[in-house]
């Protein structure tokens, strides 16, 4: 995948902190967005002969998206662009598209083969023309580039206030010229080869907005800003045929080839209309979208027309009906109103449910663009909505949803989303399995019509229980209600008579086992309540300094946070009802809060567009970061590998990776009060490595090197060989490594075998290997590299083993380490022969003997492998205990190592008679 750098931002004013601008936070790393499908900039098609199937392109800001036309799968995600893209174009061998003042032509639209570069102002318009590229930029010069040699094969600047170009196209047949529309209504025919103006026609005083050549020679048709179209013979300069659209500017305008005679122009109400060239009328007309129309394109020999719309969604209309017209073939869709609460659903993590403010539940999937669907708009009455058409307006139509609460429990059975709305006393009931709104509408007796009396009242918050079957409701008159959401039926109330509150209800929270019901109010106070029952008191009653402003709950773990209007959270646990966590460092209004899966995180979003991470059982902020919008919803996936947001005036659902699962980061408490470091929204593709990842890899950390480290979090731990030198330390070898040295004569005549076993009768050939428990080739033998000589040179006249040729080479350093470890790697057999073969008798020196009672030695005294340096000792003197007489200097070593033998077993000993005494002393106190 290509990606574009980034052009150097503006240098921040004096006036503001200056903050550290990264790719991505210690933990987060931005990863996709989902729910983008296109914008205000047409989009464009291109049929594949390999495929046999037609591609869409369709632009969502700074890359663009290919879909296939048979299924509208999505195929692949461009690289990110520098800026905006402005314009696309497309042949049988790229797609080339503008942003930032250059032209990039992309192949397969995943790589880079060209980029131009020369234009002063965005480019608005782009044309292949064979082997060249037209492009027309914002300052009215339109320049030709060769493609394959990336120069500029012509360039023509034209004056604004005579000709500003707004429009261009290539009729069939007219070799090396093209039509050029105007802001002044005039259209001119321009040789490129040449560099010539043919002639200029004008026909209309509105702006042109689109050209588009028909499948007859010398025609095209042309739409002006004021919904004119004109079919005009450019040979002859006549009006074939003249429409007028009321609607308003047409935006795009496409023949049908697969034979009827009919144009189809867009407009920027959303309506297309269908013009029937024969008859010199109207032959039909729809509203394909509910915003401008930016895209019109029949597709090539079939009776389809795709469109695309600011509002984001791209649709296929099939020329079916009986009557000639058009019908809607696929859909893919968005929302067309930002979100305003996600939550991911279910277990997998696979799925995530969103409300917009177009009064929208939508799903939108984690693996597959396909897999996304709608779950309809809320209204009052589904059956009226439902007659209607969907652009039209719906009286019955709902305020949008402000959050809703969901369970999998009982989702196969009945509803299992509940959902409150902004402004209304009325809750409503969502099933996910059927994908569509529910039957019930939560209502309270005292709010019901015939009741009412205060019409101010609204729901505030709302809390589905883990076993799916109750939803508990609070208002802003400080009732707290619970319904069976199976029926619908309210069940009862929380501090009747009168509400369970004074004032508005802001979260609410229950336990696991519906045993008690959270609720806190926008004066501080947080009750607890029994679940079931008459509760007409709360059980226990929190009072805090601040009012409520939202709360989240961690079933699991039986904590609540609750951010409180002055910018703070605060941790309770529900089982001991006291405040075990404060977490200050937020400056405005707090939106969201999360728990990570294993509660160990606290994931907070505020105003100041900034996410903060706090590690709990530390009590420290771990991971901050600024973002361009402010985070107005957040949601941690149940497997704890994605964070989901949602920013304010953005349609997207943006995703970031928790590092931490995918490689080794050391967190470290950060001050709150810093600046944190701007990091930009992810894009709709999976970003590579970039730089900054790369630098943590390599251990390069510029910032840790400037900033004050904190305490670290979270470090692994790896347990020293020896904590203090001042302990004894044992080796952690398996028991059966020491204890059968004592017993080894024993255990072989035991596992004697009965017959001599049989030698196979072709044994294969196997390379010589060390005796040891580690995998090693004996290369002893090997020729040297060095020495030619075939000769055999003998050194001395004894056998030493390798372990006792490291004994002798310890005695002009004295360095142990390296004997040690060789012996603490054989098996108990490997090591009764090697302590056997340092007799002068089995091939041994006095030296090797004497050396290996100064390695005992060092092993007593470095406190370390205690029990080895026993249980080899013991087998040193069982084999050479009456030969140790005959040299004083071993009787020396001897005493020695006796003496140190001895006072790490005092020690030793002392300490346990001290424990026995212990022991038995509180064995008379025990009951």
């Amino acid at each position: 995948m290509t990606h574009l750098r980034e052009e150097e931002k503006t240098p921040a004013t004096d006036d503001e902190p200056r903050a550290v601008i990264k790719e991505s936070s210690k933990i987060f790393r931005r990863n996709r967005a989902l729910g983008y499908v296109s914008n205000q900039v047409p989009a464009v098609t291109r049929y594949v002969q390999r495929r046999r199937d037609t591609l869409l392109i369709t632009c969502i800001g700074r890359s663009f998206q290919v879909y296939t036309a048979s299924h509208m799968r999505l195929l692949h995600v461009s690289g990110l662009h520098p800026d905006e893209i402005t314009a696309m174009a497309t042949d049988r061998q790229h797609t080339y598209t503008a942003s930032n003042k250059c032209i990039y032509a992309w192949r397969a639209g995943k790589h880079i083969r060209h980029i131009y570069r020369g234009h002063e102002r965005d480019v608005h318009i782009l044309l292949p023309f064979g082997g060249n590229l037209i492009a027309v930029d914002r300052s009215n010069v339109l320049k030709v580039w060769n493609i394959r040699t990336d120069d500029v094969y012509l360039d023509v600047p034209f004056k604004a206030d005579e000709f500003q170009i707004t429009a261009l196209a290539h009729p069939p047949t007219y070799i090396n010229k093209v039509v050029l529309g105007s802001q002044q209504g005039q259209l001119k025919i321009m040789n490129i080869k040449k560099n010539s103006i043919l002639c200029t026609i004008n026909r209309h005083q509105s702006r042109v907005t689109c050209i588009e050549p028909a499948p007859a020679l010398d025609v095209v048709a042309v739409g002006h800003g004021d919904g004119s179209v004109i079919v005009l013979n450019l040979k002859f300069d006549t009006v074939l045929v003249a429409f007028k659209q009321d609607w308003g500017m047409v935006t795009g305008l496409a023949f049908r080839t697969d034979g009827p005679p009919i144009l189809v122009s867009a407009c920027s109400n959303g309506y297309m209309a269908f013009w029937n060239l024969e008859d010199r009328k109207l032959a039909g007309q729809l509203q394909a979208h509910e915003g401008e129309v930016t895209t019109a394109i029949c597709l090539p020999s079939e009776p389809v027309v795709f469109t695309t719309s600011p509002d984001n969604s791209m649709k296929l209309f099939v020329f079916d009906m009986p009557d000639g017209g058009a019908r809607q073939l696929r859909i893919r869709e968005g929302h067309t109103k930002p979100p305003l609460c996600i939550r991911y659903h279910g277990g997998s993590g696979v799925s995530i449910l969103s409300s917009g403010e177009d009064s929208t539940l939508r799903v939108f999937s984690t693996i597959s663009e396909s897999l996304n669907k709608s779950m309809g708009r809320a209204t009052y009455n589904p059956k009226a909505t439902k007659k209607k058409n969907r652009f039209q307006y719906d009286k019955f139509s709902m305020p949008p949803i402000r959050e809703f609460t969901s369970d999998t429990t009982r989702e196969r059975e009945w509803d299992n989303i509940a959902a409150i709305h902004s402004g209304v006393i009325q809750t409503t009931t969502w099933t996910f399995n059927k994908s569509r709104m529910g039957e019930h509408r939560l209502v309270p007796e005292q709010f019901q019509n015939k009741n009412r009396s205060n019409f101010q009242s609204e729901t505030t918050s709302i809390i589905l229980t883990t076993c799916g079957n109750f939803v508990i409701i609070g208002y802003s008159s400080g009732d707290v209600e619970r319904f069976n959401i199976q029926s619908g039926l309210h069940r009862g109330s929380y501090g009747a008579p009168g509400p369970a509150h004074d004032a508005a209800v802001r979260g609410l929270a229950s336990d696991n086992l519906n045993q008690v019901v959270v609720s806190g109010c926008t004066k501080g106070l947080v009750k607890f309540w029994m679940f079931k029952g008459k509760a007409e008191k709360p059980l226990a009653i929190m009072r805090l300094a601040d009012g409520v402003a939202l709360m989240r709950h961690h079933r699991e773990s039986s904590m609540v946070a609750i951010g409180l209007e002055t910018f703070k959270v605060y941790v309770v646990d529900m089982n001991t009802r006291v405040i075990v966590r404060k977490f200050i460092g937020h400056t405005a209004k707090l939106n969201d809060l999360a728990f990570s899966p294993d509660s160990r995180w606290l994931i907070t979003a505020a105003m100041d567009s900034t996410i903060k991470v706090w590690d709990i059982p530390s009590s420290y902020m771990i991971d901050h970061f600024r973002v361009e919008r402010p985070c107005i919803s957040l949601s941690m996936s149940p497997s704890g590998d994605f964070l989901a947001t949602a920013h304010v005036n953005l349609l997207g659902i943006y995703l970031w990776a928790n590092k931490t699962l995918f490689n080794q980061v050391s967190l470290r408490s950060i001050d709150p009060n810093e600046p944190a470091p701007y990091v930009g929204l992810p894009s709709n593709m999976c970003d590579a490595m970039d730089l900054e990842d790369a630098m943590q890899e390599l251990e390069i950390d510029d910032e840790e090197d400037s900033a004050e480290l904190g305490e670290e979090i979270d470090a692994k731990y790896e347990t020293p060989k020896q904590l203090n030198p001042e302990l004894i330390t044992m080796s952690g070898l398996a028991a059966s490594r020491w204890q059968n040295l004592l017993d080894l004569e024993l255990i072989k005549r035991r596992n004697k075998p009965k017959a001599p076993p049989k030698a196979p009768k072709q044994a294969p050939f196997f390379l010589p290997t060390v005796s040891g428990l580690e995998m090693r080739f004996d290369v002893g033998n090997a020729p040297s590299d060095n020495d030619g000589s075939k000769l055999l040179q003998v050194t001395s006249l004894n056998n030493l083993t390798a372990f006792g040729k490291l004994l002798e080479a310890t005695a002009t350093d004295n360095g142990f380490e390296s004997a040690v470890k060789h012996i603490t790697q054989l098996g108990p057999s490997m090591v009764d022969f090697e302590i056997k073969s340092l007799h002068p008798d089995a091939g041994g020196t006095m030296l090797a003997m004497m050396q290996f009672l100064k390695l005992i030695e060092f092993m007593l005294s470095t406190n370390l492998d205690f029990e080895l340096a026993q249980s080899y000792l013991s087998v040193y003197l069982r084999s050479h205990g009456l030969s140790l007489t005959e040299s004083p200097q071993l009787v020396q070593s001897l005493r020695s190592a006796s003496k140190a033998q001895e006072e790490a077993w005092k020690r030793i000993e002392s300490k346990l008679i001290y424990g026995t005494g212990v022991v038995a002393a509180l064995r008379n106190f025990a009951p």
